[in-house]
C-alpha cells in the first residue's frame, strides 16, 4: 500500500462508501452481542435486515470504482493485458489483508479461516476484472445473466451430500445446499467457526456477489456517460425500484433472499437498495442542477466523505482493534473491552442501548482517526 494525495473523484461515491463504512463500524463493534437491535444483526437466515445492506453496497461500490478507475487508466494509454495485472495485484494485496486479519490474534495457519469478506472482494474483483476490461455494457449484462442462471442451476437442481450424508438437490438450509458442500470439499477445517460446515463468504455464492459487483460496474459506465445529471439520477432511482420489485419477485419464485448464500433474489434485491441510497447521495452532491444545494449537500455530508476516503484503512484498522480489545486481558479473565465497557453497561440505560451507545462511541473513535487523516491529507490506497 502506499500514501498518495487524493485525486478527483466523484464525491458521492465517495459518500456513500462513507455510509457504508460507517454502518459496518456499527453494526460490527456492539458492546454485548448478545443485546441488539434486530436490525444491528444480520437476518438468520432468510430474509434482510438494514445489516445486511453492507456487504452488497461495499462490492456495488467496488464496481462503480472499478469502472472509474479503468477510465482514467484507458486515458493513460494502458493497455488490456496491464490493466489486468494492476487489478490481480491489488485483489491479491486485499486478500492477503484480509487473511492476516483472520490470522490475528492466533496466528494458526492450521485452523485459520480462508474465506472473509475482503478476501471474497478480492476474488469479485479478480473475476469481474477480466470481464470489464474486455466485454461491453450488452456482454457484461450477458454475463450477468449466465452467472445467476448457472449458480441457479448449481443450487437448486445438483443433488449434494450434507455432513450427515444425506443426498438431496436444491435444499437451501444450512450446511445442506451445494455451495456448503463444495466449501466443505476444499476448504474443510478453514470455514467459518461458528457454523464449521459451511462459510457465508464461500466459493459457490462468489458467483452472484461478482454479479452485484457488476451491477456496479454497469452503473459507473451510465454514470460516465454523456447524459445529463438529472436523467442519470432517475434512471438509478428508476433502475433501483425495479430491481427491488425483480428481486422480490425472484425471492417468492426461485430462491428466498439470504445473505449467507447470497442467492440470486438477495443479489438484485440489494443491487435495487444500493441504487436507490447512492442516487440519493449523487442527486444531493454530484447531480442536482442546484449548486446551492450542491454545496450545502457536499457540508453536510462531509463526515461520510471524510469516512470514505479511507474506507480500506478503517475497515481493517477497525477490525484489528476490536480484536485486540477481545484479545488483551487485564488480570486473569477480564478483557480490554469488558473494561471499558463497564461504565457504559452501569448507566441507568436498557441493555441493548447500553450495547448501541458503545458501538457508536467506537464508531466515534474511528471517524476521528479518519479526520486526522484526512486532514493531514494521508489517503491510504492498494
Amino acid at each position: 500500500m502506499n500514501v498518495t494525495p487524493a485525486t478527483d473523484r466523484l464525491v458521492s461515491l465517495d459518500a456513500f462508501r462513507g455510509f457504508t463504512i460507517a454502518a459496518m463500524v456499527l453494526v460490527n463493534n456492539p458492546g454485548d452481542w448478545s443485546n441488539l437491535y434486530s436490525q444491528l444483526a444480520h437476518a438468520e437466515w432468510n430474509g434482510w435486515t438494514f445489516t445486511d445492506w453492507i456487504f452488497p453496497f461495499f462490492l456495488f461500490i467496488c464496481g462503480v470504482s472499478m469502472t472509474f478507475s479503468l477510465g482514467h487508466r484507458a486515458e493513460a494509454g494502458d493497455n488490456k493485458p496491464k490493466l489486468l495485472i494492476q487489478l490481480f495485484k491489488r485483489a491479491a494485496i486485499i486478500f492477503l489483508i484480509g487473511f492476516l486479519l483472520n490470522l490475528i490474534p492466533n496466528f494458526n495457519f492450521g485452523t485459520v479461516r480462508i474465506p472473509g469478506v475482503l478476501q471474497r472482494i478480492a476474488l469479485c474483483t479478480m473475476l469481474a476484472a477480466p470481464i470489464v476490461v474486455y466485454f461491453n455494457w450488452k456482454q457484461q449484462c450477458g454475463w450477468i445473466v449466465g452467472l445467476l442462471a448457472a449458480y441457479a442451476v448449481l443450487m437448486l437442481l445438483v443433488p449434494v451430500p450434507d455432513v450427515q450424508g444425506r443426498i438431496a438437490a436444491g435444499v437451501l438450509e444450512p450446511g445442506r445446499d451445494f455451495g456448503a458442500y463444495v466449501d466443505r470439499l476444499l476448504l474443510d477445517g478453514h470455514l467459518w467457526a461458528k457454523s464449521k460446515t459451511w462459510d457465508p463468504e464461500g466459493l459457490v455464492s462468489t458467483l452472484p456477489a461478482v454479479c452485484t459487483q457488476l451491477f456496479g460496474v454497469l452503473a459507473g459506465r451510465w454514470l460516465l456517460s454523456n447524459a445529463g445529471r438529472a436523467e442519470k439520477t432517475v434512471w438509478m432511482l428508476l433502475a433501483g425500484l425495479l430491481c427491488l420489485w425483480v428481486g422480490a419477485m425472484l425471492d417468492v419464485v426461485l430462491m428466498p433472499i439470504n445473505k449467507s448464500l447470497w442467492t440470486v433474489s438477495f443479489c438484485v434485491f440489494m443491487t435495487g437498495w444500493a441504487l436507490l441510497i447512492f442516487g440519493a447521495f449523487y442527486w444531493l452532491i454530484d447531480g442536482s442542477d442546484s449548486s446551492v444545494l450542491r454545496e450545502k449537500s457536499r457540508r453536510g455530508l462531509q463526515p461520510f466523505t471524510i469516512y470514505g476516503m479511507n474506507a480500506l484503512f478503517i475497515f481493517a484498522f477497525s477490525g484489528l482493534v476490536a480484536k485486540m480489545l477481545g484479545f488483551i486481558k487485564l488480570g486473569d479473565t477480564q478483557t480490554l473491552k469488558a473494561f471499558i465497557y463497564a461504565p457504559i453497561k452501569a448507566l441507568p440505560i436498557s441493555p441493548v442501548n447500553a450495547s448501541l451507545v458503545f458501538a457508536i462511541l467506537f464508531n466515534l473513535a474511528m471517524f476521528a482517526i479518519a479526520w486526522f487523516m484526512w486532514k493531514k491529507k494521508w489517503f491510504v490506497k492498494v
